[in-house]
């Protein structure tokens, strides 16, 4: 090494025609042919030719729609029938450039440049054209333009062949994954490959749609599902319903594949290959499945359970019957009776009421003649409670007291309608148990011997 560094001091005096100047630049690229090596660099892996080339790209099919419009605007004034004849725009200046004036149409050979049946429209339309009349200034500036417009295709479509080998070479499992477009808008989002290396795989499926991730953070909805990677043709495969779950796994194997392009050793393309395949299985699968949930399969069929209050948690069936709109309720008369009804159902004694709550069913039974007496009472009932309940809700709390005082009277008056009432009270308080009794017990036991009603109807006509 001793030896080695005095030869390096020396070497101007031991080489002649070396001078100092010349051993500086040699010494420099020595240095970095050697760090180089050490960090396992090479040139030909520069993505920031990607970067450029993607951007150059982007900027070139802006300014080709934008001649290309100008050329159609132009020259419609002369021909307007061609622009719906021939959409694509490169066709289009190509036809401009040989037509010129719309009147050599019929001579000349299109043939080279548009099908058959799109020359004879052409043709026709060019003989009833109504468009103006141009000078051939006009038309040689229209052709310099239409000359622009196709330069530029030719210079796009040499730098796409330059950009599909650069990522080939860079990053050939990216290119595999995505495709040469998406992947090189992809370095140039990241700023250059290693930086998107260090990038997980969910910040890879939104690259390209932050404004519209902070958004849905700000006002808290849902986060965009895909970004740049939308473009990618297995996403673009697949069904609207599938995408957001096809994204997720690919922005997980495009992260793989950026990895081990920026840092592998292998400059094969096997594993983005190897991925591509899993994920196109994946999607049949997840297609497959869809598939079966729309056949009605027992298992593909949605678990929808529906609210509803009158439903038992554990079983289906109803608690209670089906709804019915009940033009009954809308009656203002309804309503005043039945609160007038429950009025005089709080104005009877306790002890009548205990008395109808221990009479039994079998006390029912009456003679004729106590029906025909209560059918009388029921028709001077029945007169009183149509005077008080034609009355609303806050006169018929002020006239208790008067129907009170009138039934005082009719007491001292009348003793023995008073006896009637009671014994009419009772009636129909069995009757009501009667009712509620009639499924849960038989008829049969329902009678008992007659004298024990005779022994009540003489204790009735004592009191």
């Amino acid at each position: 090494m001793e030896l080695m560094r005095g030869v390096r001091s020396q070497l101007t005096e031991l080489i002649s025609g070396l001078a100092v100047q010349d051993l500086a630049p040699m010494s420099l690229g020595l240095s970095h042919s050697l760090s180089r090596y050490k960090l396992k660099f090479s040139p030909d892996k520069v993505d920031t030719m990607i970067i450029q080339a993607i951007g150059l790209l982007d900027d070139l099919d802006k300014e080709l729609n934008t001649y290309a419009m100008r050329v159609r605007e132009w020259y419609g004034w002369h021909f307007p029938e061609l622009a719906k004849i021939v959409q694509d725009n490169i066709l289009y200046a190509k036809a401009v450039k040989l037509m010129g004036n719309r009147t050599n149409a019929a001579k000349l050979d299109f043939s080279e440049i548009l099908p058959e049946e799109v020359e004879t429209e052409l043709k026709e339309a060019a003989m009833i054209s109504m468009g103006t009349e141009v000078s051939d200034l006009d038309l040689m500036n229209i052709k310099e333009l239409c000359d622009q417009v196709l330069s530029l295709s030719e210079y796009r479509a040499q730098l796409y062949d330059y950009l599909k080998s650069r990522m080939n070479t860079i990053a050939p499992n990216l290119t595999a994954l995505v495709g040469e477009l998406v992947g090189a808008r992809l370095i140039a989002h990241g700023g250059s490959l290693l930086n998107l290396a260090k990038q997980p795989g969910s910040t890879v499926q939104i690259l390209g749609a932050e404004k519209a991730l902070f958004r849905a953070l700000k006002t808290k909805h849902a986060t965009p599902k895909y970004g740049l990677i939308y473009h990618a043709s297995l996403i673009g495969q697949a069904a609207p319903k599938l995408k957001g779950k096809i994204s997720r796994s690919l922005a997980a194997k495009t992260a793989l594949a950026i990895r081990y392009d920026a840092l592998g050793d292998g400059q094969d393309n096997s594993m983005g290959l190897e991925n591509r395949a899993k994920l196109e299985a994946r999607l049949r699968n997840l297609e497959g499945r869809e598939l079966g949930h729309s056949a009605g399969s027992a298992k593909g069929k949605p678990k929808i359970e529906v609210y509803d209050k009158d439903r038992k948690k554990g079983s289906g069936a109803l608690i209670t019957a089906a709804k019915t709109y009940n033009p009954a309720a809308d009656s203002v008369l309804g309503r005043i009776e039945d609160s007038a009804a429950r009025e005089e159902e709080e104005m009877i004694p306790k002890k009548r009421k205990k008395e109808a709550e221990s009479s039994q069913p079998e006390d029912t039974l009456i003679v004729v003649e106590e029906k025909k007496e209560k059918k009388e009472n029921k028709k001077k009932k029945k007169k009183a409670d149509v005077e008080d309940t034609s009355l609303p809700n806050d006169v018929v709390g002020d006239a208790e007291p008067e129907s009170e005082e009138v039934v005082k009277k009719e007491k001292k008056k009348k003793k023995h309608s008073a006896e009637n009432d009671e014994l009419q009270n009772e009636g129909e308080a069995g009757e009501k148990k009667k009712k509620k009794r009639k499924h849960a017990e038989p008829e049969e036991e329902t009678k008992e011997p007659s004298k024990k009603k005779e022994k009540k109807k003489k204790k009735k006509s004592e009191d």
